[in-house]
């Protein structure tokens, strides 16, 4: 679980987010996943995040996002920015038990972008998150997050 000496982890003011002049491929309108969808792009973000912390290796974390997201972001900055949550040892893995509670309701931007706001009930301190998503071939995929604790 959580250790409760953890303060809040640096990366939530980190939002990587990778728009690039407006160049975003849009698939037409696209419509809001389901709500088993919508928890299983959640959970398995964050055991992605969770996988590359223990190993650290953040390859499948940047081949699992969308093209901009995997150009922007090689293993060794996801490596970098995630350091704090590595060297905290933070555990994510008590996110496949708990369903995510939405802060803002899941909404699709007018880039056609999904994004995802909310946080996990864990203790003692709470996971938060912003997460953005580009459908990628009929597929949402990781394109910006933001991960905090409180």
């Amino acid at each position: 679980m959580i250790s409760g000496v953890l303060r809040r982890i640096a990366v939530s003011g980190i939002f990587i987010c990778l728009l690039t002049g407006g160049a975003l491929a849009q698939e037409g309108q696209r419509s809001i996943p389901d709500a088993f969808a919508l928890i299983r792009l959640v959970r398995t973000t964050m055991i992605a995040v969770d996988q590359a912390n223990r190993t650290g290796n953040y390859t499948v974390l940047r081949d699992l996002g969308a093209p901009g997201f995997s150009k922007s972001n090689d293993a060794a900055r996801l490596a970098d920015i995630f350091r704090n949550w590595r060297n905290q040892k933070l555990d994510l893995g008590a996110v496949v038990l708990l369903k995510p509670t939405w802060t803002v309701e899941p909404k699709i931007d007018q880039a056609g972008m999904l994004r995802l706001t909310g946080y996990f009930a864990t203790k003692p301190l709470r996971i938060t998150f912003d997460l953005l998503y580009e459908s990628i071939d009929g597929r949402w995929r990781l394109f910006g997050i933001s991960i905090s604790t409180i």
